[in-house]
């Protein structure tokens, strides 16, 4: 009998022909890949020849015209350049088409194409699918269950929670005055807004903003963390209250529901209820939607007025007239200042909160100019150029007020601060009226004027932000009250 041995080197002659044929292998896979993206680059360059852009490279894109934190000034540029829309190149196959044209923002608003998954997708594990992230039937049947909760009925009540939360904000502002140095306000809106969130959404007791006085820095992010805590135990808890007796007819006689009360006594059309996991789900959104968004659009309508004094002081002579000292603010007196609101809008088509929407095209579209866009394009609502685009409001960056005068004509998607359409925002009159109060209280009690060493950089985020923080100086202004007393 014999024993073969392998010797080392016929050893060594496999394990390199096993190299050689793996190398070959990865080679043809990289040359297919190659070859599906140039083709794909190809379609892409044929789908969008009707609409020009700046020369971008083969590979990065437009990366040479996107400066650090110049998104939204290299938008503005090319919503003067190119008419319409602009196709905006991130790498050689991947591309999104931005649209900042009153009739395009129609069409796509008026289809039912789904969110642009690549656009929203780190949002998942933080916010859960609930309606922001939800496409199509479930969707749809989220949205319909929902709508009742911002029922102005419901919303009513919550007129004084949003006021006891912005005097709270306000207190503190008072506390800090004796330091004579600016203040930025954005932490603090954000803060109070999460604050008036948990008050709408679980009727939570106390105030987030007193609780979690940490550094400046992490006041929202530990806030947040909170209410994140808060919410499962809030909805176990409540859910185990509605198995009692007589607790059910106890919840309905509330002197307000809040926002998980609607949610666990809604039923879908087949009367199956919302899980733990989808409620959990929308009550996140409804906290992030109605926290980050909202802090945006008063940090922003507030620097407006900072900045143009004469406005401020009108809108201030309104609210005076119509409040008093503003101890006692109600859902009647927010229709009732027209100056203050026509404000607020030119502030919102200044610093629109959320600054694009995202959107992947289900079926074809074609645009009332006769341009079109095959399946399968990511198109970015941009409502930033939109609101800045000169051809449909003449001297964009002018602070105009009389631009929503009442009476005044506007494209009916040309003013697009709560998106549009049957995706619009939900809570847009929520969000309203919270703009609303802020701005009155905040108005009655101090007068506000720019910081001109820190002139806020706008950039787009999730939500609109500053670069470099919204610094404010506040003048606390005498109180009617007081000096009548000490006449």
């Amino acid at each position: 009998m014999s024993v073969s041995v392998l010797s080392p080197s016929r050893l060594l002659g496999d394990v390199s022909g096993i190299l050689q044929a793996a190398s070959l292998l990865i080679l043809l896979l990289l040359l297919i890949k190659a070859v599906q993206l140039y083709l794909h680059r190809q379609w892409l360059l044929k789908a969008l020849q009707q609409f020009p852009c700046p020369p971008s490279h083969w590979l990065f894109g437009h990366i040479q015209e996107l400066q650090q934190d110049q998104e939204l000034q290299r938008i503005q540029k090319w919503v003067e350049t190119f008419p319409s829309a602009c196709p905006h190149w991130l790498w050689g196959g991947k591309v999104r088409v931005q649209l900042y044209d009153p009739d395009y923002m129609k069409v796509i608003l008026g289809r039912s194409d789904p969110k642009s998954h690549g656009s929203y997708r780190f949002l998942a594990p933080w916010i859960g699918y609930g309606l922001l992230l939800l496409n199509g039937q479930t969707w749809f049947q989220h949205r319909r269950m929902l709508t009742p909760a911002f029922h102005y009925d419901i919303l009513k009540p919550y007129v004084g929670l949003m006021a006891d939360s912005v005097r709270v904000m306000l207190d503190k502002w008072e506390e800090l005055l004796g330091q004579d140095s600016p203040l930025e306000v954005f932490q603090h809106v954000s803060l109070m807004t999460l604050d008036t969130i948990m008050k709408c959404a679980f009727s939570h007791q106390g105030s987030i903003q007193v609780d979690s006085l940490t550094s400046a820095g992490r006041w929202t992010h530990r806030a947040c963390q909170l209410a994140h805590q808060h919410t499962d135990q809030v909805i176990q808890l409540r859910k185990a209250q509605l198995q009692k007796e007589g607790e059910l007819e106890k919840i309905k006689r509330k002197r307000h529901l809040d926002f998980l009360d609607i949610l666990l006594l809604a039923k879908m059309e087949n009367g199956s209820i919302l899980s733990d996991k989808d409620l959990r789900a929308e009550v996140d959104t409804f906290m992030f939607e109605g926290h980050d968004t909202t802090a945006s659009g008063i940090s922003w309508i507030l620097y407006a007025l900072a900045t143009h004094p004469k406005h401020q002081e009108r809108c201030r002579e309104e609210i005076h007239s119509l409040l008093g000292d503003g101890a006692s603010i109600t859902w009647n007196h927010l229709d009732q200042m027209p100056y203050t609101t026509m404000c607020i809008k030119e502030a919102l088509r200044l610093y629109p909160p959320v600054p694009g929407i995202g959107r992947e095209l289900s079926t074809p579209v074609t645009f009332p100019d006769g341009r079109s866009l095959p399946k399968g394009i990511m198109v970015l609502l941009s409502i930033y150029g939109l609101h800045h685009n000169p051809k449909v409001w003449p001297n964009p960056e002018v602070f105009d007020p009389f631009r929503f005068a009442p009476g005044s004509a506007q494209h009916s998607h040309a003013f697009l601060p709560f998106s549009g359409g049957s995706r619009n925002c939900i809570g847009k009159q929520f969000a309203m009226n919270e703009l609303k109060v802020a701005t009155a209280l905040t108005l009655l009690r101090f007068e506000l004027l720019p910081d001109p060493t820190r002139i806020p950089i706008p950039i787009a985020r999730l939500v609109l932000k500053s670069k470099n923080g919204i610094h404010l100086r506040l003048r606390r202004l005498p109180n009617p009250c007081e000096d009548k007393d000490q006449l």
